[in-house]
């Protein structure tokens, strides 16, 4: 994998369980690392949903293999780019080689 095309930042971050000081459980976003990918496969659709304008932008989130970037699934993770949340919606292995992800990822609506 070419170095050179890792040109942008993401900051994939895990969903945790936080308990407050009396007891209560709820789900929180927490920062599980940064790394340098390549952003790929943009497309989007507008359209119109209760009279609103509507992005459903998808794109393809390219990041190195390690340790870390192994353990990401499309239920505990989610990607922070540019100050956009992302969900996963599939990831591809790469047959398996051990060198890089393909991260799907669709834009979450606010």
């Amino acid at each position: 994998m070419d170095v050179a095309i890792l040109n942008e930042k993401v900051t994939i971050q895990k969903n945790v369980v936080a308990v407050d000081e009396i007891g209560n459980h709820r789900n929180e976003w927490e920062d599980y690392f940064t790394c340098s990918c390549t952003i790929g496969g943009e497309r989007g659709n507008e359209k119109a949903d209760a009279g609103l304008t509507v992005d459903d932008a998808v794109m393809t989130v390219t990041v190195r293999y390690c340790n870390k970037t192994a353990a990401v699934n499309a239920l505990e993770y989610r990607i922070m780019f540019r100050g956009e949340i992302f969900n996963i919606i599939n990831i591809d292995h790469q047959n398996f080689r051990k060198k890089s992800l393909k991260i799907s990822c669709v834009k979450v609506r606010r």
